[in-house]
């Protein structure tokens, strides 16, 4: 049996615009093709988050699991029209925008009831002083990234909630750090060890473990699996990460993947 749920629609914001990461910069953006700066995919998983939390609340974000990939730019200012459909215990996700498929996912919460992972599986990677640009070599499969430690505060939880336009109370009424702050982490896994031209988020999985409260610090542990160029010739990097809370208690798993360097990128180079 299947259910709909009432769709999530949100007037999108780009908030990375004048952000190092110039596909989000309208001029650069359409260098490669677009419309305009593309609002960055974390946000749009946070779109994404809005219905898990409605169907499933708390327990979701203390164990729930997702995943999402992106097949077409957001833009800023547009209507981004989030749908949910229930069926065998899952919600099969879509965003739509400007009459385009933008984004599919699915969430759940999982069956299995296996333990937290042990953080230290992963190397802890220490952001560089200089940063070394991106390439090959430094995003090679097998090697560490982390980041800076981030304490998320009340203000910048309010901040970002406004910005995303999340009507769900539970964060502000419970001290909660949103799902879309707690994946944005992995882009800083790139952003705070390699310099890099402008880069996509193509996708991410997710599984919860603990809810991240504001105060905590967050920190994260991940290691570079693959680094290849797909059949459309863009640069592809993939990591698994964990985030940390206060250095004792892990918060999410996560699978990122992005293209470090698209085809028109590597083309003009």
């Amino acid at each position: 049996m299947t259910k709909l749920l009432a769709a999530h629609e949100v007037s999108a914001f780009n908030t990375a615009a004048a952000s190092e990461n110039k596909i989000h910069d309208d001029s650069i953006a359409r260098r490669f093709g677009f419309r305009g700066g593309l609002v960055p995919g974390v946000e749009v998983y946070a779109y994404m988050a809005h219905m898990p939390v409605e169907r499933w609340g708390r327990a979701w974000l203390e164990g729930g699991a997702a995943a999402c990939r992106f097949l077409k730019p957001v833009y800023d200012g547009a209507l981004a029209r989030v749908s949910a459909t229930e069926e065998n215990e899952q919600l099969a996700l879509a965003v739509e925008s400007a009459g385009e498929l933008c984004a599919t996912g699915r969430a759940f919460l999982p069956s299995d009831q296996r333990p937290r992972p042990v953080f230290d599986s992963l190397p802890l990677g220490v952001p560089p002083k200089e940063r070394p640009p991106a390439s090959e070599t430094s995003l090679a499969p097998g090697r560490a990234l982390g980041i800076a430690p981030t304490i998320i505060d009340r203000a910048m939880l309010a901040r970002y909630l406004d910005d995303i336009r999340e009507t769900d109370p539970i964060y502000r009424s419970e001290g909660l750090v949103h799902p879309g702050q707690i994946l944005r982490l992995a882009n800083q896994a790139l952003v705070q060890n390699v310099v890099l031209g402008p880069w996509i988020h193509l996708g991410s999985k997710v599984r919860h473990h603990a809810a991240a409260r504001l105060g905590d610090e967050l920190t994260l542990r991940a290691k570079i699996t693959a680094n290849a160029v797909s059949s459309k010739g863009h640069a592809v990097v993939e990591f698994d990460a964990i985030v940390v809370a206060d250095g004792k208690t892990s918060v999410a798993e996560i699978t990122h993947t992005a293209i470090w360097r698209p085809r028109q990128g590597a083309e003009a180079a």
